[in-house]
């Protein structure tokens, strides 16, 4: 039987404040409400009589919205498939890690919204009597009255999709540390834009979101710390960019 592949020497990482943090940014949100800031910035996108301005838009929900989720289906299933590949025998041995990384790190910070959507029923802004719905605004920890209809909007789905990628820096901080940079950078914008792009059709608020970042950096560094860190191990140079930080 094949030895396994050794994982390479990791950078250092603080995972006391990796994980730390975003605990505490969760605890603040929890006690601090945020409804004056979501409520205000759901304001400025919204339009007494007609709702929503970007409510129908077609490039905020058939391009950024639809499309962009089918794009990112297409690619889970290349990236389970690769990582399928790499387990047989000849598979990259040496990418089965770092893949295997990807499938759970990712899977789980998208996978886990929906469940969430349904335990805790929050509404929508587009929902709330505010912005001329039917439904009643509760905070996150609140009971819900009696609805019309259970809401299923936190935390934000579709920014889950961007922010899993986060999953990319984690992948790549201990083999190429600019790309890891870059690879942060993207995910990061590609959440936010798809968080936007929610926050102005009147599907979340900013406090979704922001869970929805929160939460899956915390699934991306669990995941690193268990499937990929490997201290006091050496790493070939050939394999390595060791500039930048």
């Amino acid at each position: 039987m094949d030895r396994a592949v050794p994982r390479p020497v990791s950078r250092p990482f603080d995972f006391r404040l990796g994980i730390g943090v975003p605990l505490l940014f969760m605890a603040l949100l929890l006690v601090l409400d945020p409804a004056a800031v979501d409520f205000h910035l759901a304001n400025l996108f919204y339009r007494s009589g007609t709702g929503f301005i970007g409510r129908h838009n077609f490039w905020l929900e058939d391009i950024l919205h639809h499309r962009a989720k089918h794009v990112v289906i297409a690619g889970g299933a290349v990236l389970i498939a690769t990582f399928l590949y790499s387990l047989t025998p000849r598979g990259p041995r040496h990418w089965r890690r770092p893949l295997g990384y990807l499938v759970l790190a990712i899977g789980l910070s998208t996978g886990v919204v929906t469940p969430l959507k349904a335990l805790t029923q929050v509404q929508c802004p587009w929902s709330l009597r505010e912005y001329g719905g039917a439904e009643s605004y509760t905070r996150l920890l609140e009971a819900r009255p009696p609805a019309f209809k259970p809401g299923r909007c936190w935390p934000g789905g579709h920014a889950a999709t961007g922010f899993s990628l986060l999953a990319l820096y984690f992948v790549l901080r201990d083999r190429r540390p600019r790309r890891a940079r870059l690879a942060l950078a993207f995910a990061l914008g590609l959440g936010g834009i798809f968080a936007l792009g929610r926050i102005v059709q009147g599907a979340h608020f900013l406090s979704h979101n922001l869970w929805t970042l929160l939460l899956d950096w915390l699934i991306c560094v669990v995941c690193y710390r268990w499937v990929l860190w490997g201290p006091g191990q050496s790493l070939s140079s050939g394999h390595t960019d060791r500039s930048g930080a």
